[in-house]
C-alpha cells in the first residue's frame, strides 16, 4: 500500500499544506492544482505513480489547508502565488523536478519554469494553457471585467463560485457523469464558501489577465529549452480547448499530445489512462541532481 503523508511547510511565515508520497530519493514530480480546488485532486493519481517517483502536491495559498492571508496583507496574484510555490520546492528540498500543471497551476508552473529553467526535468499539462486559441468563449465574462474592472463586472463573476457551477465544471464533457464521485466538488464547494475566499478568488480572476499577457514568454521559454513536453488533456473541457493543446507542438514539435473523452477535470474520470501515459513519458530516470 502507497503511503500518503500529509504535511504543512513554513514559507516565509506563511503555512503551504501538501501531500506527499515515493521515495524522497525518486525523480520528483510536482503536482499544480487549479481553481478551485486543490492538491485533493490528485488523490488518484499519485498512489498510481507513487512507486517510480516522489510525489508533491502543495495546495495554493489561498486553497485547500494552505493559509489563507487576508487581501491586506497578501496580495493574491500569480505572480505571488508563483513566488510561495517556487521557496516551497527550496524549502522541502526540491532541487529539480518534473512539472504536473492544472488550470491555474500552469500559469503558476510557468513562471517558475521560466524563472529557473535549469530546475525543470519536463512538463506533463492537464488542461493547462498557454496560448489564445485555447482560451474558449467561456472566458468572456472574466474578459469583460479585464478590460473594464468596475464593481458591476466583479459582481457577474459570483456566478463561477456558485455550488451549481462547481458541480458543472465536474461534470460537463464527461459522457457518463456517474463516474465523477461527488467528493471532490463537494470539499471544493466547502472551501469557497469559507469567509473571505469569494474575494480571494474574485481577485484571482481579474489577475489572469497577466498570465494571457506572458503567454508571449512562456512560449519563448517553450521554443528555446524544449523541456520535455506530454499534454494529457480532457477534450471537452468548456474552458480550454484542445487547440491549447496542439499549439504547444507548434514551439516543441516534439511535444506529446494525448486527448481524453472527458471534460475539465480529467482526473476524476480517466486517472489510471493518465497515470499510464505519464509512466510512459517518464520511462527514462530523471536526475535530481
Amino acid at each position: 500500500m502507497t503511503s500518503i503523508r500529509y504535511r504543512k511547510a513554513d514559507v516565509d511565515g506563511l503555512n503551504v499544506f501538501y501531500r506527499e508520497a515515493g521515495r524522497v530519493d525518486a525523480p520528483a514530480l510536482l503536482l499544480l492544482h487549479g481553481f478551485p480546488t486543490a492538491g485533493h485532486m490528485f488523490r488518484q493519481l499519485i498512489p498510481a505513480l507513487s512507486d517510480r517517483f516522489r510525489l508533491v502536491a502543495p495546495d495554493l495559498p489561498g486553497f485547500g489547508q494552505s493559509d489563507m492571508p487576508v487581501r491586506e496583507s497578501f496580495a493574491y496574484t500569480f505572480a505571488a502565488l508563483a513566488q510561495v510555490i517556487e521557496r516551497f520546492t527550496e524549502v522541502i528540498g526540491l532541487a529539480r523536478f518534473s512539472l504536473y500543471v492544472f488550470d491555474y497551476g500552469a500559469p503558476t508552473g510557468f513562471r517558475m519554469a521560466i524563472r529557473h529553467p535549469e530546475r525543470i526535468a519536463s512538463i506533463i499539462s492537464q488542461n493547462g494553457n498557454a496560448y489564445e486559441e485555447g482560451l474558449s468563449e467561456g472566458w468572456s465574462p472574466i474578459r469583460a471585467y479585464w478590460q473594464d474592472p468596475s464593481q458591476a463586472n466583479r459582481t457577474l463573476l459570483r456566478s463561477f463560485l456558485s455550488p451549481e457551477t462547481t458541480v458543472w465544471q465536474y461534470t460537463h464533457g464527461v459522457p457518463d457523469a456517474s463516474l465523477v464521485s461527488p467528493d471532490g466538488y463537494t470539499l471544493d464547494n466547502h472551501y469557497l464558501a469559507r469567509p473571505g475566499a469569494d474575494q480571494v478568488q474574485l481577485d484571482l480572476f481579474g489577475d489572469y489577465r497577466t498570465n494571457v499577457a506572458m503567454y508571449p514568454e512562456f512560449q519563448a521559454y517553450f521554443r528555446e529549452r524544449k523541456p520535455p513536453f506530454l499534454t494529457v488533456w480532457g477534450k471537452n473541457d468548456p474552458f480550454f480547448l484542445p487547440a491549447g493543446a496542439k499549439a504547444f507542438q507548434r514551439d516543441m514539435p516534439d511535444a506529446v499530445v494525448r486527448f481524453f473523452d472527458t471534460g475539465h477535470f480529467a482526473l476524476e474520470t480517466h486517472a489510471r489512462e493518465i497515470a499510464a501515459t505519464i509512466g510512459d513519458f517518464l520511462a527514462q530516470p530523471i536526475s535530481n541532481a
